[in-house]
């Protein structure tokens, strides 16, 4: 294993948990939404605003792609980074996928509770809070699943216990 993936809607813990990854295995961690600003030169809601999530996407799928030829990291990837099929195809060959996921009245608790979360993400749907949340991952759901390696329930849950439960399960295999 050379790399793996934290896929799942925002506000499941990916960053968090796989910089705590990343301490564990003696690895790099990188965020997907990170790279994608940087290389933009903005933040993800201005390029949806004045560029369209077409084209947030292609530079997301270019980012991904990147990100694949990465060695020892884990890459906590955008809740919609696996809407490509391209993207899905190239991160499912390249490493170990982890899905984290939580219902979507944790997740829109948790999104809700985060100031950073407006200015730098657009509004998928025009709808707000958990009806929106519920409206995406009813999509992105089984793409989630059919991507993953493992889902990992991360509702109520430390991100330590969680990285910890991630690093076990691997380590078994």
């Amino acid at each position: 294993m050379h790399r793996l993936f934290l896929i799942g809607y925002r506000g499941s813990g990916k960053s968090t948990v796989a910089r705590l990854l990343a301490e564990r295995l003696g690895w790099a961690s990188i965020d997907s939404d990170d790279e994608v600003e940087r290389e933009a030169g903005k933040s993800i809601a201005a390029m949806f605003a004045e560029d369209g999530e077409p084209a947030f996407r292609d530079l997301e799928e270019r980012v991904v792609a990147s990100l694949c030829n990465r060695d020892k990291t884990v890459i906590a990837l955008g809740g919609g980074a696996v809407l490509r099929e391209a993207s899905r195809r190239r991160m499912t060959a390249a490493g170990q996928v982890v899905y984290l996921t939580a219902p979507a009245a944790t997740l829109a608790a948790r999104i809700a509770g985060d100031a950073t979360t407006a200015s730098r993400r657009p509004s998928l749907t025009g709808l707000a809070g958990l009806e929106e949340v519920e409206r995406v991952l009813a999509v992105r759901e089984p793409i989630y699943r059919e991507c993953a390696t493992v889902a990992i329930d991360v509702d109520g849950r430390a991100p330590e216990a969680i990285a910890d439960e991630i690093v076990g399960h691997f380590q078994v295999k």
